[in-house]
């Protein structure tokens, strides 16, 4: 199988070779997609991974921000919805997928600036 393929490609190329070739196109095209794969869908995939660990591990008393940049403290965690409190004693049921960030999280490093 492998030895046919390097024959049809070596065989495939102008014996004067003053054309460029079909190797170096080859070549460029499996360049551009090992590259389109490690700076676009890797880097999605982790980051897809890391929300998804996120929300699975969201407890009672953990701060959130929504993904609609509602702050909010989880009062009760179900199978796919979380029930949160607002500022002013309010509540809100809102989808699991729905949370974006972790608050505390962002406030420790608010709090780690320095301070103008």
């Amino acid at each position: 199988m492998i030895s046919s393929i390097l024959n049809f490609i070596l065989l495939s190329q102008n014996p004067g070779g003053n054309e460029g070739g079909g190797m170096s196109f080859l070549f460029m095209i499996l360049l551009m997609i090992v590259v389109f794969y490690f700076f676009m869908i890797r880097p999605q995939t982790k980051k897809a991974k890391q929300q998804k660990n996120f929300r699975e591990n969201l407890k009672k008393g953990d701060k959130i921000i929504t993904i609609g940049g509602i702050h909010g403290k989880i009062l009760e965690v179900k199978e796919t919805t979380l029930i949160i409190q607002t500022e002013g004693e309010g509540r809100i049921k809102i989808e699991k997928s729905a949370a974006a960030v972790d608050a505390s999280s962002q406030l420790d490093e608010q709090n780690a600036l320095p301070q103008k």
